[in-house]
Parts: structure tokens; sequence; C-alpha cells
């Protein structure tokens, strides 16, 4: 006698997610190598061992892909902020999630490349909402790393400050610029504590 419906239908999801997994394992190893911003289904493809049609069961496009990358590593950014606001005293959190923040954002381009394929795919479809997830879940440490209630929409805009400025700075950082205009990301994060702690 055959396999339950249910079995099979719990089997094919497993199988779907593993398979899904494995591409943006394969689309993470190509990122790394030719940068996320010239991330081709193409190569990909031949990284997972696909035919390029193929991984249009798993992703739309290139863009969900790249959505999907960044946010995993939203998730891995909401995870060292907290792990790192969570080693320090009362004064401090900030400093310490902003500074696990920018090591990864430095280290890192899909959350950045990810701002191209928003543009494209604006309102549509779960690649972005997942993506809006996560980014608000690492917002979310961002202002329990503040040490304040992000309950007004004056709180909030202070968050997103916060993060616009890592951004920055990871830019700046990344590209060589921070030092070439005298400054230390440490001098920086300080008075990014100082301004926005709680």
């Amino acid at each position: 006698m055959g396999e339950p419906a249910t079995k099979r239908s719990e089997r094919r999801a497993r199988e779907h997610s593993a398979t899904r997994a494995a591409i943006l394992e394969a689309a993470r190893r190509v990122a790394a190598r030719d940068g996320a911003r010239d991330l081709s289904l193409r190569a990909v493809a031949a990284e997972a061992g696909f035919a390029p049609a193929g991984l249009y069961g798993y992703f739309s496009g290139k863009d969900e892909l790249l959505l999907a990358l960044a946010a995993e590593d939203l998730s891995a950014l909401a995870r060292a902020m907290r792990g790192a606001a969570a080693g320090q005293p009362g004064t401090g959190k900030l400093a310490a999630a902003s500074g696990a923040a920018l090591s990864l954002l430095r280290s890192t381009e899909t959350i950045f490349a990810a701002s191209a394929a928003l543009r494209t795919s604006a309102g549509s479809g779960d690649a972005e909402r997942l993506f809006n997830g996560k980014l608000i879940a690492a917002l979310k440490v961002l202002s329990e790393a503040t040490g304040r209630k992000a309950d007004s929409r004056a709180a909030q805009c202070d968050v997103l400050l916060v993060a616009a400025a890592l951004s920055g700075l990871a830019f700046l950082a990344h590209s060589g610029r921070l030092e070439a205009l005298g400054f230390s990301s440490e001098e920086i994060l300080g008075r990014l504590d100082a301004r926005f702690s709680g």
C-alpha cells in the first residue's frame, strides 16, 4: 500500500525546503566569489548543480533569491547584535550591538545589494515580506540596545536614525573612507551610543 497523502505532502515540503536551502547556500558561495550585486541565476544554478530553469520552482528570479539571502543576513545581524548587547552592563549596550552590526555589514553586501531588488519588486510577494519582517526584527534588537522603548513615532525615528548611521558607517568603513577622513568606527559608535542610549 502506498504512502498516505499527508505523509507524502510532508515529505515533499521537507524536500522542497532542503533544496531551497541548498540553492541559497550555492547563491551565498557565488555572491562571495562574484559579489552579491553581480549574482546571476545561471552561476547559482551551475554551483547548485541545476539547470537554470530548475531554480524557478524555488525562486521567481534573481531579485527574490537576493532578498532571501539578505533576509538570512538580517537574521544573523539581529542575533549578533542581541549577543553583543547581552554581554554589556546597562551602558554600552548600543555601542556593543552597533559594533557587532558594523562588523557584519562590512563583511557582507547582500543587505545593500537587496536595495536594488526591493526597488524592482516593491509590494510583491513573500520574499519582500520576509525581508521586511527580518528588518523589523533587527530594528527591534537595535531599539532594545538603546534602552528605550520604541513606543512613539519619535522613538521609532531614532531607531531608524541609528540604523541609517550604521549603514552609512559600514559603507565608509568598507570603502576606506572613514579612515581617510581621520575617524575610527569606535569613535563614531561611542558618539552614537552617547546620543541615543536611554
